[in-house]
């Protein structure tokens, strides 16, 4: 029976329209997202000067991207949405090392560097060792892990934000694993850092009276033959973003401890085992 579009049922007048031949996932979806969408709109008696504010900032988003950068990602990234979908996505067992955000500056292939090598390659920053085993869920050694790192340098930038200024590959390294599952590398104590607060989700944000922040944090992509892969990161304890990162990405579990060393070449010790999941 035709259906003429009401307040009262909009969504299901708008639903009603799907082509029964639709790719059943697909119609899920979509049928899920205007119910919502409709509800919401209903909820908070949208205006139609704040539905064309709305427009004009996904508009405006849309034209911030580029090849180098992705703000609807960053949208996503400060609502929750990319560490909601991480967390559906990457469910594991008590004990497992958890996942968190991928983040947007890894970059694949980093070079296969010698365990206990320095991937600190700009002279900046309190040296730190960063060491542990990777470990099934039985506490036995994982040999052949590819643990890839990265993080920032001291002044708050990854390599690829600063071509030209910091050297490639600097704060990035591949290690592998021995039969004792071991892993070990220098780096620098992470700092924090600002997201990219320039376009629209900076002005948002700014507007909710949100800081733009990240807490200080390396990055880990930990994987093995007959595994799941891990992505995390290691957060520095103490941190005075930890309880507000911009995008959420911080779980207890992953609040890493960073020890004074008195003796030897580095100032910093940060000890953490990786715990994976068998496929």
């Amino acid at each position: 029976m035709m259906s003429y579009f009401t307040e009262a049922n909009s969504a299901e007048t708008v639903n009603a329209r799907m082509d029964p031949a639709t790719n059943p996932r697909l119609a899920v979806i979509m049928a899920s997202l205007v119910r919502h969408l409709h509800a919401f709109a209903k909820d908070v008696t949208l205006t139609q000067e704040e539905w064309e504010t709305a427009i004009a900032f996904l508009t405006r988003t849309g034209q911030m991207c580029s090849g180098e950068r992705q703000e609807f990602i960053l949208l996503s990234d400060v609502l929750g949405l990319s560490m909601l979908v991480d967390a559906i996505n990457n469910r594991r067992p008590e004990g497992a090392t958890e996942n968190t955000v991928f983040g947007p500056f890894h970059v694949p292939d980093a070079p296969i560097r010698e365990m206990g090598a320095n991937i600190s390659l700009d002279g900046k920053g309190e040296s730190c060792l960063f060491e542990g085993r990777v470990l099934d869920l039985d506490g036995q050694p994982v040999e052949g892990a590819c643990v890839d790192v990265w993080s920032d340098n001291a002044d708050g930038y990854y390599d690829v934000q600063q071509p030209g200024i910091q050297p490639r590959w600097n704060n990035r390294g591949r290690f592998f694993t021995g039969p004792d599952g071991a892993y070990a590398f220098r780096g620098i104590k992470p700092v924090s850092y600002p997201i990219p607060d320039d376009g629209p989700v900076g002005q948002m944000l700014g507007q909710l009276g949100r800081h733009p922040y990240r807490p200080a944090h390396m990055h880990y992509l930990v994987t093995a033959p007959g595994f799941q892969k891990l992505v995390t990161h290691t957060f520095v304890g103490g941190d005075d973003y930890l309880a507000s990162d911009a995008v959420f990405g911080v779980k207890t579990t992953l609040v890493a401890p960073f020890e004074p060393v008195t003796s030897g070449d580095t100032a910093w010790r940060s000890p953490f085992d990786f715990v994976l999941v068998r496929e």
